[in-house]
């Protein structure tokens, strides 16, 4: 087996993360469970080659299978934080599905996960951008996400 590069793994921890934003997304969407969604991620997704010649990346499994199960558990603590990061009059119930999916693995990975508080918002700002290439987007989500991982690390900063 060979070892995979630092550029590899950072590459398969993007990936996951975006992975886990859609599993979100389609989680709350279709009204599926986390076992289904991420079967069918894990099976269909994770590198796979589309019709159109179009390769999925290969995502780190493991950090995947965490950000579903932490957002997940923690969801509710995860929506009050984001809550109160975001204006008064627009709770998460009011935003963008897709940004709710993001901030909900972002904030998994804050509360739960190891790396820096700095990477995971850099992160999950690349995926915004993926989303909303166009928009004002990713500088709302890094203001939030700042918000949110002050409160969830104060340590860090």
């Amino acid at each position: 087996m060979t070892e995979l590069s630092g550029n590899q793994k950072r590459k398969m921890r993007s990936a996951a993360r975006l992975y886990a934003v859609q599993a979100l997304f389609q989680m709350e969407h279709s009204g599926q469970g986390v076992d289904a969604v991420r079967r069918e991620f894990l099976e269909f997704r994770f590198g796979a080659e589309l019709e159109d010649g179009v390769d999925m990346a290969d995502g780190d499994i493991d950090l995947f299978r965490k950000l579903l199960e932490d957002a997940v558990n923690w969801q509710a603590r995860i929506d009050q934080m984001t809550d109160r990061a975001l204006v008064a009059k627009w709770p998460i119930a009011r935003i963008d599905p897709t940004l709710r999916a993001l901030f909900r693995a972002a904030g998994a990975e804050l509360l739960e996960g190891d790396a820096p508080p700095k990477v995971v918002i850099a992160e999950y700002v690349d995926v915004a951008k993926s989303f909303y290439p166009e928009g004002k987007e990713a500088k709302f989500v890094n203001a939030v996400l700042d918000h949110m991982a002050r409160e969830a690390k104060p340590e860090a900063f």
